[in-house]
């Protein structure tokens, strides 16, 4: 009995199966479960509790942008949706509809929503009447409902949550302007909360959005040498304004059409944080975005004094801005330091008798298993320091790992070499021409990441097919 426990409890080794690591640690850190609905997930309290700190620091940073939120309905009317047909031919494999209301039939069918656009454009067309009532600077939290063939926990999922911006502007340069501003608003927060490092670029017009003249996206690196699209931002220019009827009197007096954007982030940041920063062991959470930065765990807590003593030290790191919790189970240290590790909480602080009689206690990082013995009357200028340090290391380690797994190739052989045995980005020139990034996807399953804003001569020619290159793009196999 005690063999198959162990083997229950295990963590799958991330080398031998990527894909069973990831699962096993979203299962077994508690993030999620499975549910009677195929497709969709239960957001477990300590998966949730990562979700409403992103939640808070990406609203706050929306904020200071000008940003409002606001909630549409989740229905849509068909006739709505088939107004914009780029956007609707986009979508339309995996909208799923409503088509009885209690126990009658619809006269029309309602979309569950796969995005707002539609609605935004819909409401916008009634809301702005002259250039003094632009910009609209909107955002919503909410859920879609994508019906994905296959799913994988915060990756993809037929519901998932997100934050969808949706703005109107008055002239175009506006309207860019705000696409890219959003762009950078995803970057740092994803290096400076995540610690998780991007790179920024334009989609090409094959991976572009529906509907979209331009996307815009910040792609991520996993440890499996996988990409991860982590965020999007998209102009689309006036052609939504121009086919639901959104215009306003200008100060000329003329009617002029909205540019309009939008732009997201969702849940499978979780997804990007698990396998960007997590080990054997299971989760490796930054501080930033660790619901608890500090476990306090009591050595031979039934002597007296112990538990007291755990409780003093918690409300000490309270005070100075910490997240913190006592393990007060019966369970073993051992266990417990387990648990710790598994959940992936940032520091771990153990405290026993001959610890309270010598006045020091011991201090673990999660992320490199460093152990310090701290003088407790300094405890809380050493947790805040190595909090801020190990915020900033995690970053530094996930963005050598990416430059490591970044490679070059100037042919197709360097490319299929690469791809195949070396996983990570490629940077390759190209010609700009779709069939060239049609024949790289169909023989070796790899798509174009971005067009970095950071551009590279890497050769003269198109990695593809040896015409002259217009632009250095990132390629890389992605979930």
């Amino acid at each position: 009995m005690a063999d198959n426990k162990k083997k229950v409890e295990a963590i799958t080794s991330m080398d031998v199966d990527f894909a069973q690591w990831y699962t096993d640690v979203v299962k077994k850190a508690e993030l999620i479960d499975y549910t009677s609905v195929k497709g969709c997930m239960v957001i477990k309290p300590a998966g949730y509790a990562i979700w409403e700190l992103i939640q808070n620091q990406l609203d706050a940073r929306f904020k200071e942008t000008g940003v409002e939120n606001v909630y549409l309905p989740m229905f849509i009317p068909e006739s709505l949706l088939q107004k914009e047909k780029d956007h609707v031919e986009g979508f339309a494999p995996e909208v799923a509809w409503v088509t009885h209301g209690g126990l009658n039939p619809l006269q029309e069918r309602l979309c569950v929503r796969p995005t707002s656009e539609t609605l935004f454009c819909d409401f916008y067309k009634n809301d702005i009447q002259s250039y003094r009532d632009l910009p609209k600077v909107y955002n919503q939290w909410c859920s879609v409902v994508r019906w994905e063939k296959e799913t994988r926990p915060f990756l993809r999922s037929r519901e998932f949550l997100w934050q969808e911006g949706h703005t109107a502007h008055a002239t175009a340069e506006e309207a860019e302007e705000r696409t890219i501003q959003m762009l950078n608003v995803y970057a740092d927060f994803c290096e400076e909360v995540l610690a998780m490092p991007v790179v920024k670029g334009k989609k090409t017009d094959k991976e572009k959005f529906a509907g979209a003249e331009s996307t815009y996206t910040i792609e991520a690196l996993m440890h499996d040498g996988k990409a991860l699209q982590s965020g999007t931002s998209h102009n689309f220019g006036n052609g939504f304004a121009k086919a639901f009827g959104i215009q306003y009197t200008g100060k000329d007096n003329k009617l002029e059409y909205v540019h309009q954007t939008s732009w997201g982030m969702t849940t499978r940041l979780i997804g990007a944080l698990i396998m960007v920063h997590g080990d054997d062991n299971g989760l490796v959470l930054p501080p930033k975005v660790a619901p608890c930065q500090v476990m306090i765990i009591p050595i031979m807590q039934k002597k007296e004094g112990v538990l007291e003593k755990a409780e003093e030290l918690r409300s000490r790191l309270v005070k100075v801005g910490a997240r913190v919790k006592v393990d007060d189970s019966d369970k073993s240290p051992g266990w417990k330091f387990s648990e710790q590790e598994m959940r992936g909480i940032p520091l771990r602080v153990e405290i026993g008798p001959k610890d309270i009689e010598a006045g020091k206690c011991m201090v673990a990082r999660r992320d490199t298993g460093e152990k310090t013995e701290v003088e407790l009357d300094k405890l809380e200028e050493t947790v805040t320091a190595l909090l801020e340090q190990i915020q900033k290391e995690m970053l530094e380690r996930a963005r050598n790992h990416r430059d490591e797994h970044t490679y070059v190739a100037t042919n197709m052989t360097e490319l299929q070499e690469i791809l195949d045995n070396k996983p990570g980005f490629v940077k390759a020139m190209w010609c700009g021409e779709q069939g060239c990034e049609d024949t790289i996807k169909e023989k070796f399953a790899a798509t174009s990441r971005c067009m970095p804003f950071e551009q590279e001569e890497l050769s003269k020619t198109c990695v593809c097919c040896g015409k002259p290159a217009t632009k250095m793009v990132y390629w890389g196999r992605a979930y």
